[in-house]
């Protein structure tokens, strides 16, 4: 399934694609996609729905990330060599970890609002996968067995704070907005193999990152099973796995973001997101 949310920020409603892509709503059945309904038996009885019975979302209605009542937002840096090399850093060697703000996380198509003073604000398309089970020093083996399902995300950044401020990343990386999620949640029952998707952004138009997951360092089982060594992963937690090359903060000069630039996104079967920056 592909499970979206939809309505004004705040008052999202559940809603789901049905197998001609239109949006229908589901909040006569669900209340809301909440840790608890990314169960492997609730997603089993989501999938045993007739959509085609359920009431069509209005067209152009805003949709909200996903997922609602996340409780950890992590993010994996580094994790495409070429990145790594245009940021001047090592290839890491274990996976590296930080946070972002649960209050980062935006709808797909929401405005990105830039910090006052703000000179380096950057994109990031990154693959992002959901928590559907505890996960608590799982083998590499069975991690996949814990993913919900996966999203399209971008790691919005502001690099003189993430940077030149003191600080760990996650002060770069958490300002409102700077994690729009979506616009929808890829159940691993039609996505078993998150290794093969196309990654793409565009800025104005123009091709800044073009790529694709099977050439992460770490894929994402690696990823939760490293996670679930030193963190309990719950139901409900997003995972942004890193971006590919082609970030602003790597082009000679950089060219960072400014009022009035449009950030385009698609990944395959995760679709699409497209953010103004204001």
């Amino acid at each position: 399934m592909k499970l979206l949310r939809h309505g004004p920020a705040g008052r999202e409603k559940p809603g789901a694609l049905d197998m001609n892509g239109v949006p229908r709503d589901l909040s006569l059945l669900v209340p809301d996609f909440t840790p608890e309904w990314l169960a492997p038996d609730k997603l089993r009885a989501l999938a045993a729905i007739d959509l085609q019975r359920m009431p069509i979302v209005p067209v152009g209605e805003r949709l909200g990330a996903p997922v609602s009542g996340v409780r950890q937002f992590v993010a994996i840096g580094l994790n495409y060599r070429k990145h790594a090399e245009e940021a001047g850093l090592e290839i890491p060697r274990e996976p590296v970890v930080f946070t972002k703000a649960l209050t980062s996380i935006a709808g797909p198509n929401d405005d990105v609002t830039l910090p006052r003073g703000s000179e380096a604000g950057d994109w990031e398309i990154e693959l992002a996968f959901v928590v559907g089970s505890q996960a608590k020093s799982v083998a590499v083996e069975q991690a996949l067995a814990h993913v919900a399902g996966y999203c399209l995300a971008n790691d919005v950044s502001e690099r003189d704070w993430q940077i030149k401020r003191n600080g760990q990343w996650g002060k770069g990386k958490s300002f409102d907005g700077f994690g729009p999620l979506g616009p929808w949640l890829v159940t691993t029952d039609e996505l078993p193999d998150p290794q093969a998707i196309p990654l793409e952004l565009a800025v104005n138009g123009e091709v800044r990152q073009r790529s694709n997951t099977s050439d992460m360092i770490f894929p994402v089982a690696a990823i939760l099973s490293y996670l679930s060594e030193f963190m309990t992963l719950l139901p409900g937690d997003v995972v942004i796995t890193g971006t590919p090359a082609g970030v602003a903060l790597g082009m000679k000069p950089p060219r960072f973001l400014r009022r009035g630039d449009v950030m385009s996104l698609s990944a395959g079967p995760l679709g699409t997101q497209r953010q103004q920056v204001v």
